[in-house]
Formats: structure tokens, sequence, C-alpha cells
């Protein structure tokens, strides 16, 4: 098995950040417009938060999200594919868990659903834990 195709769900998850960065602005820069309060009041996110509606702040809790687990997915990823350990398990372990986390990316941007975002942020969490566990007993022991 190539280990290139542990860098495809690797790129995948740096696609579906952009795409909730983008949505994050689409939702938030027309917003602002129509709260017409002056530029300058927008100088924290709390205040963006106090002073948009909740569902417009949405893609933005997700965004926040992206840069915590998914951290521990890119390392895990390179550390695979620099020690040549990337195989089949690993490869639908990394497509699980990208699965999951779009499934939690349009539930927290749209509906936030907070069982189902959470089922589904539960599951993608499980396949990455047993990627590090997995990855540990490989290179550790």
């Amino acid at each position: 098995m190539s280990a290139d195709l542990i860098l495809q769900p690797v790129m995948a998850m740096m696609l579906l950040t952009a795409a909730v960065w983008f949505l994050m602005y689409a939702k938030r820069i027309p917003a602002m417009q129509k709260a017409r309060i002056p530029t300058q009041t927008w100088t924290t996110p709390e205040k963006v938060v106090e002073l948009l509606p909740e569902a417009v702040n949405y893609p933005a809790y997700n965004l926040k999200n992206l840069f915590e687990l998914p951290v521990v997915f890119y390392a895990l990823c390179v550390i695979l594919y620099a020690t040549d350990r990337v195989d089949a398990i690993y490869v639908a372990a990394a497509w699980t868990f990208f699965g999951f986390r779009v499934l939690h990316s349009l539930i927290h941007c749209t509906v936030n659903r907070v069982m189902a975002r959470f089922l589904c942020y539960l599951a993608g969490s499980l396949a990455l834990w047993f990627m590090v566990g997995r990855a540990a007993t490989d290179l550790l022991f």
C-alpha cells in the first residue's frame, strides 16, 4: 500500500477547514453589514458573539473546533507517513475520522443539534484514538 494514501484524508480535512472558514465569513459579513454597527465595534470575538445572532456564529465555533482534535490527526498522519507505517487500517480509520468530522461540521454550522453533533464528534474521536493507540503500540513497543 502506498503511504501517500494517508495524505488524502489529511488534505480533505484541510479542505473542510477552508470550507468552514469561507462559510463563517459568508454568514458573518452580511450579518455585520445588516447590523449597521461601526466597524471598530467588532474588536473581539466576544463582541461579535454578543452582537450577532447565535446561528451566525455557528461556523466560527466549528472553525475553532477544527483546530482541536484535528491537530492530533494531522500530526499522527505525518508520523505514520514519515515512518512508513501506513496500511489499509490506518487509511480506513483516517477516512472514518474525516467522514464524521464532515457530519459534525454540517450539523454544527447549520441546525446545531447538540446530541447529533456530539455523536458524530464521539465516533470520529474514537476512530482517531484508535489510530493513536495503534500507532503508539507500533512505535513504542
